[in-house]
């Protein structure tokens, strides 16, 4: 299906976005591509565009540009809200594990999608809902991961992990992370977790600071249906989605995850493979 209609994220405030998002509207608009703009890309701007809601914007394009770093991709997969619009990441600064295109790689990149010359890699999301006395007081969708952590007071949390109905074990830790292939390089790679290449189809439990030395990481197939029991009764656990959303978690609530039936489809550069992109972001090989 050709591109007629391109949507634009970006990181809030950041003076980069200000300096790609003219130039690039300029040059889509001469090859007569419609843009939305999400408003805090249109706020960076000191021209008047009409712009959208970063949830709006999937309904209305065959495309989205996302302009940042793996924070703001995360976002835009959020605000696909399941609609099967492919995103292509460019990397304004950071470490980026999602956003691998270059600025100085934009236009060249966007040449080969408007001509159809493209691949997309779909990324599995998990969606988990927080179940509190029998009843879902929230749900959500992650593109890396779903973190339990504790607050601001340093007290272990005890946690009962359940798979498929069966019980694993009680975790005494700092948190637990149940993290996508995706996330594998994120918070879980922190916390000791291993790295699990994309297309693998699997979870990955791991601990934060376990208190139980045998407690390590699980890998888990993508079929299992995750059940995390917060046993802490002193002490409240957080419920974080993504780094980004949080919700508190009490004693006996229940966070139940499983494989989501969306997924995200990030646009990957034919000239780049996973493993060049682990090389190039985690320096291996260097001295």
């Amino acid at each position: 299906m050709p591109i007629k209609k391109i949507g634009i994220i970006s990181k809030p405030k950041k003076a980069e976005v200000g300096e790609t998002v003219g130039p690039l509207l300029d040059w889509l608009r001469a090859r007569s591509i419609e843009v939305c703009l999400d408003k805090e890309t249109g706020a960076s701007l000191a021209r008047g565009e009409k712009c959208l809601t970063r949830n709006e914007i999937p309904s209305h394009v065959d495309l989205i540009i996302v302009l940042g770093g793996d924070g703001t991709l995360l976002a835009a997969a959020r605000a696909l809200n399941r609609k099967p619009v492919p995103l292509l990441a460019v990397n304004l600064g950071g470490l980026g594990f999602l956003t691998v295109i270059a600025r100085e790689e934009l236009y060249t990149t966007l040449e080969r999608v408007l001509a159809g010359d493209f691949t997309t890699e779909r990324r599995t999301q998990i969606e988990g809902e927080l179940v509190r006395a029998d009843e879902a007081i929230s749900s959500f969708l992650a593109l890396n991961d779903v973190v339990l952590n504790k607050g601001a007071i340093a007290r272990i949390l005890d946690f009962e992990l359940h798979v498929d109905g069966q019980f694993v074990s009680t975790y005494k830790s700092d948190g637990l992370i149940v993290s996508t292939p995706t996330g594998s390089t994120a918070y879980s790679l922190a916390a000791g977790g291993p790295i699990v290449a994309p297309a693998v189809e699997a979870f990955i439990i791991t601990p934060i600071c376990a208190h139980t030395l045998t407690n390590r990481p699980l890998v888990l197939r993508d079929t299992a249906t995750i059940e995390v029991i917060v046993k802490s009764l002193r002490e409240a656990a957080y419920l974080t989605v993504d780094g980004q959303v949080g919700l508190a978690a009490h004693s006996e609530d229940i966070v139940r995850l499983r494989k989501a039936a969306s997924g995200v489809d990030i646009i990957q550069p034919a000239e780049k493979n996973y493993f060049e992109i682990l090389r190039e972001k985690l320096k291996w090989g260097e001295r």
